[in-house]
């Protein structure tokens, strides 16, 4: 990666979970001065161990629902990356009233404080579920429909919160779309494990793993790489037609369900020749799912420099190469 952020000192809000502690190694890796920001709901300390003695790195401990602990994590800060949030659409049906205290109040309390505390530019991280019902493919980033989920209604709040933020107080922001993202760090275990880690997980135990529908269903799965590389680059682009904007990150391909599962199996099937002959399950479809969902992610590259590194295949050799190490 050759367009990164360098040598400023930057809040990784969510940094203990997925995405946010692959940031945070990034961000460290290149010179700057991290502080994480996470109350361990979700994220995973273990995720945290590589930096945790790195003097470049501070934990705070602390939730974006307490607006003193916001106020805490930005002072002196030059760009926030908001990671943090209650994921899944399943967890958001199933309690929606957390979701939206965490989505949608934490956001503004973190938003504000970073307003408070002058920081350069707030970039956060957006949602492909806010396309909803929208039929069109690939998805145009001023092209949406009616949410289909609680979750979904918070991440385009939360867009609308930013737009608003910019307009009246002046406060650079800059919204990330994330497509089914995959990597490194991504939990297997829990009730809304994202499909890719608990393929792998239950083809390493021998298990069937569960396809939710036909399998038809499809996704432009976006290898965690493609993720961190777009989060650089909102934060050091400087033309202003690219700032107070929202963005697709994803890789711009479409892969079925019974296509992730072959992958998933072939590539699994190098190492324990066993789960070759596993059959997918297949169960009802979930509340609250799209049918497909594909990024056109045209607006990143002209605006952003975006160029992601990895489609779902070689970031799958990646990922079930990591797990296999790490499980």
């Amino acid at each position: 990666m050759e367009k990164v952020l360098k040598n400023c000192k930057v809040l990784v809000t969510g940094g203990a979970g997925f995405i946010g502690s692959n940031l945070v190694e990034s961000l460290l890796l290149n010179g700057n001065n991290v502080v994480c920001l996470d109350n361990f709901s979700t994220g995973k300390r273990v995720n945290l161990k590589d930096f945790i003695t790195n003097p470049g790195f501070q934990l705070i401990e602390g939730d974006i629902r307490n607006y003193s602990d916001c106020e805490n994590a930005v002072r002196g800060i030059d760009y926030v990356f908001h990671q943090a949030a209650l994921g899944s659409v399943p967890r958001s049906i199933k309690d929606p009233v957390t979701t939206t205290d965490v989505n949608i109040g934490g956001f503004v309390k973190m938003l504000f404080a970073s307003k408070e505390a002058s920081v350069k530019r707030f970039i956060y991280a957006a949602s492909s579920s806010t396309y909803g019902d929208h039929p069109d493919l690939p998805k145009v980033e001023d092209k949406i429909g009616s949410p289909l989920s609680p979750y979904a209604i918070t991440k385009y709040v939360n867009e609308l919160y930013a737009s608003n933020f910019a307009k009246t107080y002046g406060i650079e922001v800059i919204g990330l779309r994330y497509f089914n993202v995959f990597g490194r760090h991504q939990d297997p275990d829990g009730a809304y494990a994202a499909v890719i880690p608990l393929f792998v997980k239950t083809f390493m135990k021998h298990g069937s793993p569960l396809i939710n529908g036909d399998g038809t269903f499809s996704r432009d799965f976006t290898y965690i790489d493609n993720v961190v590389q777009a989060n650089h680059l909102a934060a050091i682009v400087t033309s202003q037609k690219a700032v107070n904007q929202i963005y697709n990150v994803a890789y711009g391909e479409r892969t079925s369900l019974n296509q992730l599962f072959e992958y998933i199996q072939v590539i699994a099937g190098r190492f324990d020749k066993d789960i070759l002959k596993i059959k997918p399950s297949y169960g009802p479809e979930r509340a609250g799912d799209i049918p497909h969902s594909l990024a056109s992610i045209e607006k990143a590259k002209k605006l952003l420099g975006y160029a992601p590194t990895h489609n779902v295949r070689e970031g799958l050799e990646k990922s079930v190469e990591w797990y296999l190490k790490n499980l």
